[in-house]
């Protein structure tokens, strides 16, 4: 980052000054930025991160902390914004704070990421899979979910071998999640031989599709892949039924929230998600999930352990380092492997894991989804 981006970046730090908040204070505690949206259309995947982040915080407290010291967590609100994103790094650096947990979205995670390097902070972000994010050759970046060059072969994989539609059609939303991962399942689709007829993007934001809806028509197309988040695809769902076209629908983790299921309705019983694997239902993670329960969270969003993974390896980076400087808490995370609840991970060069997988699911109205077959 150049000085004249420094200098930009601060002109947002302000931004950020309403949306931090803290919890679990202690006198001497080390603190983690707890960074994601808490307002904005996808509020709902920063809930699933700050509630799988908050819980390894405080079940990691009990167990009487990282080298004598308590954990403290401190949310800050970047909307899936990338500007807010900027001002909120900026004031974690402010704050002295040396440990993220986030970004969310791989719009915000990528230019915050920018300035937790070049100010020694470590970021693990349980949820933004763009491969982008890691392919710079940082140090302190760390994520404990899986990369789109993986999801997207996943997709287009199950698409060509299990659905083998006739005509399909590869939307995406323009922005740097949905559009990578659109392009990854449109590489693989046509490497196995499937023609993609139209690949097209919409704006972030949009609520009428019946012109999209009109060329799909046109086109014939009997499948859609989105790349995007669940407030746009759960109104193409609901708009294309409404219309009468009968196409099938497949997204990324970003549309598995039962929110796509409040938008689209019964649109949305049948659409093809990938998504992490449902951690909630390990048996070795039921005391966990009880935990969740005890405070009426719900344990089964793509996110939530991921989050409480991202928590626990920075945890016990600082013990194996047997410190809180970043550089050997990195050093520590590269060299070793952690037991978590989404498994045994361990860390590549690049801060990716060296094992994740995706898994297709089916999506149902009532919110549910069940493996697709």
């Amino acid at each position: 980052m150049n000085k004249a981006t420094k200098q930009l970046s601060k002109l947002f730090a302000a931004m950020a000054l309403a949306g931090a908040a803290s919890y679990s204070v202690a006198a001497d505690t080390i603190k983690i930025a707890l960074a994601g949206p808490v307002t904005g259309p996808v509020a709902q995947y920063g809930e699933m991160q700050f509630i799988g982040a908050k819980m390894a915080i405080e079940q990691i407290n009990k167990a009487g902390g990282v080298n004598g010291e308590q954990l403290e967590g401190v949310v800050y609100d970047d909307a899936c914004d990338p500007k807010q994103a900027v001002a909120v790094a900026n004031k974690i650096v402010n704050d002295d704070v040396k440990f993220v947990v986030g970004h969310l979205c791989s719009s915000s995670t990528q230019p915050a990421s920018d300035i937790y390097e070049d100010e020694g902070i470590m970021m693990v972000t349980p949820a933004a899979t763009s491969p982008e994010i890691t392919a710079r050759g940082y140090k302190l970046i760390f994520r404990t979910i899986g990369l789109d060059s993986l999801q997207g072969p996943t997709a287009g994989a199950f698409i060509a071998d299990h659905v083998k539609p006739k005509v399909v059609a590869v939307i995406h939303d323009k922005q740097q999640y949905g559009e990578g991962i659109a392009t990854a399942v449109k590489q693989t689709l046509e490497a196995k031989g499937v023609k993609v007829a139209m690949f097209e993007g919409i704006n972030s934001g949009d609520k009428d599709f019946s012109s999209l809806i009109a060329k799909l028509k046109q086109a014939n197309v009997d499948f859609v892949y989105y790349g995007g988040y669940h407030p746009e695809l759960g109104l193409l769902l609901r708009q294309t039924s409404e219309k009468g076209l009968k196409v099938k629908f497949m997204g990324p983790e970003g549309v598995g929230n039962k929110e796509i299921s409040a938008i689209a309705g019964p649109a949305s019983e049948g659409l093809l998600v990938t998504l992490p694997k449902s951690f909630d239902q390990d048996p070795k993670n039921q005391a966990l999930v009880e935990a969740f329960k005890a405070k009426n969270q719900d344990p089964t969003g793509p996110f939530v352990f991921p989050a409480y993974a991202a928590v626990q390896v920075i945890a016990d980076g600082i013990k194996k380092a047997g410190s809180t400087d970043t550089d050997k808490v990195a050093a520590a995370l590269r060299a070793n492997s952690f037991d978590t609840p989404t498994g045994s991970l361990g860390f590549d060069d690049k801060g990716d894991l060296k094992d994740f997988s995706f898994v297709v699911y089916e999506w149902h109205q009532d919110g549910t989804k069940t493996e697709a077959k």
